[in-house]
Formats: structure tokens, sequence, C-alpha cells
């Protein structure tokens, strides 16, 4: 699969020549050594693409010529992770899993028992989902927001057609939710210390379905890429 970077002026005219300069271009250079006649893909992160041709290579940019270009759909399926802030990097690990899994959205969420910080982090996050978006060759950037309420996640649930709480305590499985037709879906994920007895209540009398994903514990930062997997198969998106 082509490598993929992303630019806020996107080329998009076939035939037309674009200067690639900005750091990813560095890093293409003299990491990726992207050479003349080399072949990638440029995004504006919101769907829009261009395949490209290198034509030149300087020092710290080169000039690509548009081959195609393009423009990908989203999916009718919205996913969106609450995810419970963990503790220190995992915080950036769990926006790269859930960016991996095909999250459209990401809000952070101060539980009860969350023990990390997110404030002052959402810009650095936001960059987290876009390097995990070319990573995994996405042509639409996750938004990540927050820092999220209970009461605003109650809001969120509000507005789903299908909200799921995932907890090792649950006694219904993911494979025992109804799930056909829902379009606008959010999974909860809590923080290492677990969800308090209030918080399920409260989600479950939003309308929420608490339910596990199997027997063995996940991590926080994990949690959120394991929910999206199975809700893709789930709903035949995968």
């Amino acid at each position: 699969m082509l490598t993929l970077f992303f630019v806020d002026d996107l080329p998009t005219e076939v035939g037309s020549h674009y200067e690639f300069g900005s750091e990813d271009a560095h890093h293409a250079i003299k990491v990726l050594r992207i050479s003349v006649g080399e072949i990638f893909n440029l995004s504006d992160g919101n769907g829009a693409w261009s395949r490209v041709c290198v034509d030149g290579v300087n020092k710290k940019s080169m000039t690509v010529k548009v081959l195609e270009s393009g423009f990908e759909e989203a999916l009718e399926e919205q996913f969106t992770i609450i995810q419970a802030i963990p503790k220190g990097d995992r915080i950036k690990e769990s926006i790269e899993m859930s960016t991996e899994g095909g999250a459209d959205r990401i809000v952070m969420w101060k539980a009860a028992r969350s023990i990390g910080r997110a404030d002052e982090k959402i810009e650095k996050l936001q960059q987290t989902a876009r390097e995990a978006s070319k990573q995994s060759r996405r042509f639409r950037i996750p938004a990540v927001s927050g820092v999220a309420t209970t009461e605003n996640i109650v809001d969120e649930i509000a507005k789903s057609d299908l909200a799921l709480v995932f907890h090792e305590s649950a006694t219904m499985k993911l494979s025992q939710v109804a799930v056909p037709g829902a379009k606008k879906v959010i999974a909860i994920i809590g923080p290492e210390g677990g969800l308090t007895d209030e918080e399920i209540d409260t989600f479950a009398a939003a309308g929420a379905k608490v339910v596990h994903m199997g027997r063995p514990v996940l991590r926080s930062a994990h949690a959120g890429l394991a929910a999206l997997a199975a809700v893709n198969t789930a709903l035949s998106v995968w």
C-alpha cells in the first residue's frame, strides 16, 4: 500500500505540479529515502486524496505531479470512542489504537477513577491521531475532543443509536446485543481502576448496554481497538 502524507493545500488537478515541503517531506526524503519516480498518496485528512509521482527532490522538499485524485466518502456507520483518560503515555497509545481501529471521534473522558490528565494535551492528541492515520493509511483523520464530564457522556448516549459500556462484571456478551441498523455507535471505555457502580448505573439508565468482550481484561488503552473490531464485525463493516 502506498505511503500517505497529509497536506492542507491538497493538489487535485491531474497533471498539475505541487511543491511538497513540510516536515513530512523532509521525513520522506531523509528517512524513507523517497526518490524521483516513486509514487505515494497525499490527503487533506477529510476524505480527499491525490496520487502523486515524484518529479524532483531537493534537500527539504520535493516536486510531485498529480496522477489521480478522488474522494473517499465516510462510512454510514460512525464510531465514537469515549476513552476514560489513561495514565502517562497510555493516553497517546489509546489514541493511536482507536485511530487504527477506525474511530471517527475520540472523546477523552474524566472518569471518577481516571489518574491521567488530558486537559492541556488535546492539540497534541489530535496530532497523534494524524500520525496514526498516516500509519494506517486513512484518508480521514478522527476528531479528538475533551475533556468530557460524565454528564457530557450521558448526552452522547442520548444522541446515539447504540451505546456500549464495556465492563468485566457485565453478564451480557457483545454478541448478544442486537446491533443491525445502528449508524451512530459509541463505545465507553473505563480507566485502569475500572468504572464505578454509579457510572455504570448512570450510563445504563441513559440507555447504554453494559457488555463484556470475553474473559481477558484488557488495558484501558487497548480496549477501544478491541471494541471497534468487535462492533465493526457485528455490523458487517469488516
